[in-house]
């Protein structure tokens, strides 16, 4: 058990159609032993979706962590001063929560535990799923990743052809990113090839 006695905070935000693939590597990281306290951003707390309701997800969250869900920024703030968690992962990370951590916006549960891990140099690490990665987003990914203490899932074009500017983490590295990032390393290679079927 590679995790044991972790305390993790993960976050999700609402890039919904990633979030039955982020419950399995959730339960991965609880069966390597981490303790996994969830914290979810306004979207995915308020908004259901064709992907699942918003009560699905916080069962699930649940079920999986046996834990209560972090979902305001007041409840997120203690994670700073009780140095809460040795590490806090964003997956996904939306465009919209990549932009405001760049620029040093915090007004989410999701940005406020950021903002609280960061200011005990803390990692935090972000698994992205974004339309817009290759264009607007572009310049943040490129100053998060030399950000200090921000380390990235490894991630790829997840459809070049119908979507150029499409980024999304390939979530199954969560783990190996976390382990890596414990040590103050980014995990390489960043930038890893989807296979294509077909």
């Amino acid at each position: 058990m590679r995790l044991k006695g972790l305390k993790v905070g993960f976050a999700l935000t609402g890039s919904h159609c990633t979030l039955g693939t982020i419950m399995q590597e959730i339960e991965r990281l609880v069966s390597e032993g981490a303790e996994v306290v969830p914290i979810i951003s306004e979207t995915v707390n308020q908004f259901d979706t064709r992907f699942g309701t918003t009560e699905h997800w916080k069962k699930e969250l649940r079920r999986i962590t046996s834990q209560e869900i972090i979902s305001s920024i007041v409840d997120a703030e203690p994670i700073g001063p009780g140095k809460l968690f040795d590490v806090v992962v964003i997956a996904p990370c939306t465009g919209n929560t990549l932009a405001k951590l760049a620029n040093g916006i915090t007004d989410t549960p999701v940005l406020m535990a950021a903002k609280a891990q960061l200011r005990n140099q803390r990692p935090v690490v972000i698994a992205v799923s974004t339309n817009d990665g290759l264009s607007m987003n572009a310049r943040n990914i490129g100053l998060l990743l030399n950000t200090k203490n921000i380390y990235l899932v490894p991630f790829g074009q997840d459809n070049p052809q119908q979507k150029a500017n499409s980024l999304v983490a390939h979530m199954d590295l969560i783990l190996e990113t976390i382990v890596e990032a414990l040590q103050g390393r980014q995990i390489q290679p960043v930038l890893r090839e989807y296979r294509i079927d077909g």
